[in-house]
């Protein structure tokens, strides 16, 4: 499947929902936002949200500091 993630086309495999996708990167799901066709998805839908070819999805990764 190919997304426009992050702005940058990319071949993410065989993933089916948000969830997948986050996990193929390697992120924590309690730690991004994810954007899906310019909707901000709830972290309670990633694993119900099937993705599409061609979805626009933009991750944004909380870090903590001070």
């Amino acid at each position: 499947m190919r997304l426009l993630l992050n702005g940058e086309e990319r071949d993410v495999g065989e993933v089916r929902t948000i969830a997948d996708l986050v996990a193929s990167l390697g992120l924590d799901a309690r730690k991004v936002a994810v954007e899906r066709n310019l909707e901000i998805a709830p972290r309670s839908t990633y694993a119900d949200t099937t993705l599409a070819d061609g979805d626009r999805i933009e991750i944004v990764t909380f870090i903590g500091g001070g």
